[in-house]
């Protein structure tokens, strides 16, 4: 679902600097101002002209707040979160089903909030999820008291209410992705429904 995102989105024409212009717009003239995080690929941000620094630096100045890169693993992340942090950004850290006893090194060292994977595999929507969250919320919660947010997999109502009350929130991608593809220019709708069916299921249990 993602990957077909991406083939639709530079087909159209999209860049890295035109992503930036619309984080403007949405902070500008959109009044936008609840924290935006990017998640993107490793060589976005390390092929952005100038480097990581200039794409750290850039996102900063069109209102990032912080950054999720998935395919660099922990033991290489500070090549790209020392430069965010100069920026004021943060890197968002992973960890996974397979993670065992990294969690908690990853965990000491976490900045903004985890990311915490459900399932193994690549992203998208799921059945059912039966990877142990609360076993490795547990552990980041040993040694840090950033919060837990769980993605990979949740698209309905119940599955986000049940990471809620798990952990401190769930994560919502290919499910909104998926209802934009189905419905095009006319998705505004339709996404707004189901964010608020999302949000409804989670706000009991995170007031």
């Amino acid at each position: 679902m993602i990957q077909g995102a991406n083939i639709r989105s530079l087909a159209q024409g999209t860049t890295t600097d035109k992503v930036f212009e619309l984080v403007r717009n949405v902070r500008g003239r959109g009044g936008v101002t609840v924290p935006i995080v990017f998640m993107t690929y490793a060589n976005v941000v390390f092929s952005y002209p100038g480097g990581i620094r200039a794409f750290c630096e850039r996102a900063a100045e069109a209102g990032v707040q912080g950054l999720i890169l998935p395919d660099v693993p922990f033991e290489e992340h500070e090549e790209f979160a020392a430069p965010a942090r100069d920026c004021g950004l943060e890197l968002v850290s992973m960890i996974a089903p397979t993670s065992n006893d990294r969690i908690r090194t990853i965990a000491r060292q976490a900045e903004g909030f985890v990311y915490c994977v459900s399932s193994l595999g690549v992203t998208g929507e799921r059945s059912r999820i039966t990877s142990d969250i609360g076993g490795m919320v547990r552990l980041v919660r040993e040694v840090s008291d950033v919060p837990v947010a769980v993605g990979f997999g949740i698209s309905t109502p119940e599955q986000a209410a049940r990471m809620a009350s798990i952990a401190d929130g769930a994560i919502v991608g290919s499910a909104i992705v998926r209802i934009i593809a189905e419905h095009g220019r006319d998705s505004v709708e339709a996404v707004s429904e189901y964010v608020r069916a999302m949000k409804d299921a989670v706000r009991p249990r995170v007031q």
